[in-house]
């Protein structure tokens, strides 16, 4: 029987590459010198942090640019409040994985209101969708990808 997984990871390689792509920029840029701005990537964030507030805003964008430059998906950021005290800023911004239980059960009340005749079950933080027929499953694939859900989904493990 037809089967495949829909997943949400990130790439932790290519997020590490981009975040240290932000930082070469950010240390050639002149507006920048001397600032001590920088971007530290940590578990499952990357915190921004520099001397103004005006400046988070700033570096918000080149972040943002040299993740897409390598091809990470923008919904699996979630931008954090600004923190300013004295002589500092700083924010975060959290890096959404994996499918929680309310997205989750969204997605599966979709594919079964949607009257393909699959079935969708969830496992851990993925969804496995099963069924008769290829052709119902990619009808699934193109719904979920129509569909605007605020993470970025993957189709994997597709077999027949």
């Amino acid at each position: 029987m037809p089967s495949f997984d829909i997943k949400s990871e990130l790439n932790a390689h290519e997020v590490a590459n981009g975040v240290d792509q932000a930082n070469r920029v950010i240390e050639n840029r002149f507006d920048f010198k001397g600032t001590g701005a920088r971007f530290d990537l940590g578990e499952g964030k990357v915190t921004l942090s520099s001397q103004e507030e005006f400046q988070l805003h700033q570096m918000l964008p080149i972040l943002n640019e040299s993740l897409a430059k390598r091809r990470v998906d923008l919904k699996s950021l979630k931008v954090e409040s600004i923190e300013v005290s004295t002589g500092s800023a700083k924010q975060e911004i959290l890096l959404k994985e994996g499918i929680d239980q309310e997205i989750a059960k969204k997605i599966t009340q979709m594919i079964k209101s949607s009257k393909i005749k699959v079935q969708a079950s969830v496992q851990g933080d993925s969804i496995r969708v099963n069924g008769k027929k290829r052709d119902e499953l990619q009808q699934v694939i193109n719904m979920l990808k129509e569909a605007n859900f605020d993470l970025p989904l993957q189709f994997e493990n597709f077999r027949d």
